[in-house]
């Protein structure tokens, strides 16, 4: 056996494991902050108060807009894409971005839902009398970042995250394993310690979760 070059091996690939470990936990470090936060505010949220604000407006729509309203033709199963007219008033009345959202039309109202993270909002617009009514609820700051544990309402732009955050996840902890396999020989509590995490969960999900 030529234990040189074993070692030069072996320093090669510590070396290696050791930078893919640390690029991959520096991009995770702060993604696994709010998750660790958040799973904690999850796990416990029936004991965290949390008093949603509601701000609900009013407003008449312009005539010219109704009377385009109400001559488009009814749209199939009931459901069809704002109007690019509809959503350029809501834009400069509420500063609301309703792009692709897609509305529940009927014979005498449009209704589109507008859910986000922390909260939800929603847009009614009577087809009879011209008004339109915008509400908003706002739950809080530890609900948004729930709802970002959760990808609830966020968007392609934080699933692509997700996405790319969990992989970064794995990296580090496929990484984390191997090192911990290379340095094993000398740690003899190494592998109880690794067992302990598979075997405390184990238990607890036979045992206590029904």
């Amino acid at each position: 056996m030529n234990k040189p070059q074993d070692n030069r091996r072996r320093s090669y690939w510590l070396k290696t494991l050791h930078e893919w470990h640390w690029v991959s936990s520096a991009m995770c470090l702060i993604g696994m902050l709010l998750f660790a936060v958040t799973g904690f505010t999850l796990n416990h949220a029936g004991q965290i108060e949390s008093k949603p604000k509601v701000v609900s407006q009013r407003a008449p729509v312009p005539d010219a807009l109704l009377t385009t309203l109400k001559a488009l033709p009814a749209p199939p199963k009931d459901r069809a894409p704002l109007p690019e007219a509809l959503q350029a008033w809501a834009r400069t009345q509420w500063s609301l971005d309703m792009a692709g959202r897609e509305a529940e039309w009927s014979a005498d109202e449009i209704y589109v839902s507008l859910p986000r993270p922390g909260g939800d909002a929603w847009l009614r617009v009577n087809l009879a009398d011209g008004e339109a009514e915008y509400e908003r609820t706002d739950r809080g700051w530890i609900s948004y970042l729930n709802d970002l544990h959760k990808g609830r309402n966020t968007g392609a732009a934080w699933s692509w995250f997700i996405d790319i955050f969990a992989a970064a996840c794995l990296v580090f902890t496929v990484t984390g394993l191997f090192i911990l396999k290379m340095h094993a020989g000398n740690r003899p509590f190494t592998w109880p310690m690794v067992g302990m995490g598979l075997v405390i969960p184990v238990v607890l999900a036979l045992l206590f979760i029904h």
